[in-house]
């Protein structure tokens, strides 16, 4: 069913909800502070029979706030790996939660001692537009296996997802368990300013500034995930045909509005018109023609396609060589395109993309390449090309940033087995897995022990005889 925007826009959460939501899921935690693994359980099998049966409804949502979004590229990039995240999860959760034992040293005994992972509390959840769905679930699956109260705060963005989700997740959680809220930049301001025991963001670098000051008024703990410039080498002698048909997948994914996308690529300086050609045929393998193709992704709106646009009058007033691969956009449909002779002068060499242009930087050598990339704010995603395994091996060890990909773009996000997490700009903390679990847990240190005491040895009054316990136990 397609819902009226206009009416969705009107479902803002009242101000004061906020708080009495809020109030409700600290009360709950409180009422049950450690929930056991066959809730928790039960909690990831509704929310993966849920999106089973309701992937035509949130795929259907998700196009409606795009005016088009490719139906398969929800499946591949939202509603899969949201599936996948919920299964691991629900494999590993009993796993997870068990006590680790750890080392008591000599000087202590007898005792022992271990890590508890007790549940946070309440974890809030600031949800981005471009993955409305992905980005909301998996740190929902995260905070739940951790035994977690969540609020997700969806973007002004997304309204129609915004909805579908916050029905659909009522359905199979009350409200002080999971709550979905909804409304404008003023309702996200107040949901960053709430108490919460933990609060993840994803979004603009710009924005996560403003997020983490307003919790640093609660002493509330973030994580934020940021973007950034990630960068994409092409070494001297791998074969462009590979590269480029690996860098357009990740660039044409979601029509570029991908935090982790490749936002620029350095390219050997005698093979930057091959690249061009290599990249251009790759493109127009996925894409033959733009116009009412239903696998090509629209901008989610007109100030984001004005921003982009901006990007290519700035670029081009500036020198740059504009390279369409298409003749024109429809609608919102904007064309691919590369850009050439780029300048840091440029909107587009400094702020994150997300989007469909692709700059195209001509190195030297990977000393020159190292050095561009090791001079700008650290990326969330690198992504090396070329099978030279020592070239691999200077790339993770001279390069800085949340994560990697040789010979690959995106993928290294949906293996559930990896922290995922930026750096620096790019953000910090990281979650996914077993890292999640971590992230929205308490890793509490215990020390136990019983009847007997020796450490009666060291209590004062001080004297001779501590001198001596002490010479047998300093280590030299």
């Amino acid at each position: 069913m397609t819902a009226d925007i206009s009416y969705l826009q009107n479902l803002q959460q009242p101000l004061e909800e906020l708080q009495t939501l809020f109030d409700a899921q600290r009360a709950a935690y409180a009422a049950n502070p450690m929930p056991p693994a066959a809730q928790r359980q039960q909690w990831l099998k509704a929310l993966r029979e849920l999106l089973n049966q309701e992937r035509q409804a949130l795929i259907d949502a998700i196009s409606q706030d795009f005016s088009h979004r490719s139906a398969d590229e929800t499946l591949l990039a939202e509603l899969m790996p949201s599936l996948h995240g919920i299964h691991y999860a629900s494999q590993h959760l009993n796993g997870w939660m068990k006590a680790s034992r750890r080392k008591v040293g000599l000087a202590f005994q007898p005792a022992s001692a271990k890590v508890v992972y007790q549940p946070l509390g309440v974890v809030g959840v600031i949800v981005p537009w471009n993955y409305p769905l992905y980005l909301a679930i998996g740190p929902l699956v995260g905070a739940l296996s951790a035994g977690n109260r969540v609020m997700l705060k969806l973007s002004e963005s997304t309204p129609a997802t915004g909805v579908r989700l916050k029905e659909l997740l009522g359905r199979i959680f009350p409200e002080d368990l999971v709550c979905v809220v909804l409304g404008e930049a003023d309702i996200g301001v107040a949901f960053s300013r709430l108490r919460f025991d933990h609060l993840l963001f994803t979004g603009a670098t710009s924005i996560g500034k403003h997020v983490m000051r307003a919790a640093a008024e609660n002493l509330t703990p973030v994580t934020l995930e940021l973007g950034g410039k990630s960068p994409a080498i092409v070494s001297r002698d791998v074969p462009l045909k590979d590269a480029a048909e690996r860098i357009a997948f990740g660039k044409t994914l979601n029509a570029g509005q991908t935090c982790v996308a490749p936002d620029y690529v350095l390219v050997p300086e005698d093979r930057v018109g091959a690249f061009v050609e290599a990249y251009r045929k790759a493109v127009h393998g996925f894409y033959p023609t733009l116009a009412d193709n239903p696998d090509y992704t629209a901008i989610i709106n007109e100030r984001q396609l004005a921003r982009l646009n901006g990007y290519i009058s700035d670029a081009t007033s500036k020198g740059a060589l504009l390279i369409p691969l298409f003749d024109q956009g429809q609608g919102r449909r904007m064309s691919h395109s590369l850009l050439l002779n780029v300048s840091d002068d440029m909107t587009v060499m400094q702020d994150e993309i997300f989007g469909p242009l692709l700059p195209i930087v001509p190195y030297a050598d990977l000393d020159e390449a190292f050095a561009y990339i090791n001079q700008r704010p650290r990326p969330l995603a690198l992504y090396y090309f070329g099978y030279d395994k020592r070239e691999q091996n200077r790339v993770l060890h001279e390069t800085h940033s949340g994560g990697v990909c040789l010979n690959d773009t995106l993928l290294h996000v949906a293996q559930d087995d990896m922290p995922f997490g930026g750096i620096g700009a790019s953000g910090m903390g990281h979650y996914h897995g077993h890292e999640g679990f971590l992230t929205f847990s308490k890793a509490k240190g215990v020390l136990i022990k019983q009847r007997f005491n020796a450490a009666k040895l060291i209590y004062p009054p001080y004297g001779k005889a501590i001198q001596k316990v002490i010479q047998k136990l300093f280590i030299r």
